[in-house]
């Protein structure tokens, strides 16, 4: 578990228990409602990594999106509030960007959440490859958490942050990569394969 829900769960459960010994038990309730939720939310899970020349899911949820763009691909993946919001690095390498955004709040679903909301941006590159990929806040989501920094090396779906609450995540490949996943399927970060390396 991320500890940003033991800590949001010890708040809210002590938030819950003044309710009830200043007023009635019952009006206490609703915050220990969202502690247990918070201790859901912030649940990271352990996952099988494939081995191989892959390149795999940074993120859990629904592919919304599988784009020609930038001379490659972009794939687009909806978390709402039930995924696991523990974003991995989809190939192992370096870090060498991470760029930080302020932008709007859209829902992030929408296909214009790619481009206007507030946004990171990091670029790892190993093995001959580069990838881009971006954790994008949406309408609840407004915080945005990297745990890495320029110049770290990454393995493949490695844990490097994660968005609180609803959100997205849109990762660019190359030519390089033949694309395996589909609009509509469901994804899961560090296990579920989004391309294979051509010719490997």
């Amino acid at each position: 578990m991320v500890a940003d829900g033991i800590y949001y769960a010890l708040g809210l459960t002590a938030g819950g228990a003044l309710v009830s010994y200043f007023s009635r038990p019952v009006y206490g309730i609703p915050f220990f409602i969202l502690a247990l939720f918070c201790l859901y939310f912030f649940r990271d899970p352990e996952r099988q990594i494939p081995e191989g020349p892959f390149a795999v899911s940074p993120a859990d949820g629904k592919v919304v999106a599988v784009k020609p763009e930038r001379g490659g691909t972009r794939i687009s993946i909806f978390l709402n509030v039930f995924d696991v919001h523990v974003n991995r690095s989809p190939i192992p390498g370096k870090i060498t960007g991470v760029q930080y955004q302020r932008g709007k709040f859209l829902v992030a679903s929408r296909e214009e959440a790619s481009a206007e909301n507030e946004m990171n941006t990091v670029t790892v590159e190993g093995d001959g490859s580069k990838v881009v990929f971006k954790q994008i806040a949406g309408l609840i989501a407004r915080r945005i958490v990297f745990w890495k920094k320029p110049g770290q090396t990454v393995g493949r779906g490695e844990r490097v942050g994660l968005i609180k609450f609803g959100s997205r995540v849109d990762v660019w490949l190359g030519t390089e990569w033949d694309i395996l996943v589909r609009q509509g399927q469901r994804v899961a970060a560090g296990s579920s394969v989004l391309a294979r390396k051509k010719g490997a």
